[in-house]
């Protein structure tokens, strides 16, 4: 089945409606971020060494290893264009950008379609897999996979590709590979920072394979903003808020899934800031617009079809009116 791999859920959205397509976490940036950007000298050139530094000791890294980058989609661009496998391997449901970013550069994508409850299989992998990209925790899905069963991933001769994009939601990142050098990272501050509109982001990886990545960039890749948001949000006390925001997310998700399980089949496990859900009525995010609200329809990603949507995770309030409209309509 065809799907549009370039539809994302900021494409859901509308005026008037209560958004719980986009996964931005509520009322960011907070204040002392908003005032570190506001402070940033645009006159300058960017200058990268202070937010390489910033990342690469967040991670336990050499800043060799690490590459910035305008948001995790120009990661996904710069890899899909700077490597020539000859048997790329996207493991679905995930997010869409990868492969999307494949074809755009002339791969040829095999599809490893997980079953629900959608658990990560290393042995569905093709052995000759040569480029292998997974998401932890996955979007659309929310599953953690343990760190273990990626590593099981790795092959001589094969990448192993990492979407990280939303482990900060899980407390103490607790199955994150940032530090491993065996995998490819690539993470983004979108998501916990609320800086979607900024394009910030980062790989971790072999600093071989990050000086390819480089050359492949054009100069000042990173405006300075993004740079000095790359600085702010890898300090300890910003880690810190990361971690906080993520228990208590933990506790809002599972009430969520709670309310919503009475309803809807809620996808187990879920790790990130939002829960994927299926309905026995297709294309459900109709009937929701017209009760005010917007979800991300799950059509769009491969291995899923109309009976299928996300739902971020908001406050406690949100949630009960979201679920109450979900009963009317059921």
């Amino acid at each position: 089945m065809t799907v549009d791999l370039h539809h994302h859920g900021d494409l859901d959205v509308a005026p008037g409606l209560v958004d719980l397509a986009v996964n931005v976490r509520p009322g960011t940036p907070p204040g002392w971020l908003r005032e570190r950007l506001a402070g940033v000298d645009l006159a300058r050139y960017p200058d990268q060494r202070e937010a390489l530094a910033a990342v690469a000791a967040r991670h336990g890294r050499d800043p060799s290893e690490v590459l910035l980058t305008a948001g995790a989609a120009e990661a996904f661009v710069l890899l899909a264009r700077s490597l020539a496998p000859k048997r790329a391997v996207v493991v679905h449901p995930q997010f869409t950008e990868p492969e999307a970013a494949l074809i755009a550069a002339g791969r040829r994508v095999h599809r490893v379609l997980l079953a629900p409850p959608f658990l990560l299989d290393p042995a569905l992998v093709p052995d000759d897999a040569d480029l292998v990209i997974v998401g932890n925790p996955t979007n659309p899905t929310s599953v953690l996979h343990p760190a273990s069963l990626i590593r099981a991933l790795g092959r001589p001769g094969r990448i192993v590709v990492v979407d990280e994009a939303f482990a900060d939601c899980v407390p103490g990142e607790t199955e994150s590979l940032a530090g491993d050098r065996s995998v490819v990272v690539v993470r983004s501050l979108t998501k916990t920072w609320g800086l979607a509109g900024l394009r910030v982001g980062y790989v971790l990886g072999p600093a071989p394979l990050i000086d390819r990545l480089r050359t492949a960039q054009p100069h000042w890749p990173v405006s300075a903003p993004a740079l000095a948001a790359c600085v702010a949000c890898c300090s300890q006390s910003a880690v810190a808020e990361a971690d906080a925001w993520a228990r208590d997310l933990a506790a809002r998700r599972a009430a969520l899934a709670d309310q919503l399980a009475a309803v809807v089949d809620v996808v187990p496990g879920a790790a990130a800031s939002f829960l994927l859900v299926r309905t026995s009525r297709p294309a459900m995010w109709n009937p929701l617009r017209d009760k005010g609200f917007a979800v991300r329809r799950g059509d769009t990603f491969p291995g899923l079809d109309a009976h299928w949507f996300r739902v971020a995770v908001r406050d406690h309030l949100t949630s009960t009116t979201f679920v109450e409209a979900l009963h009317d309509l059921a």
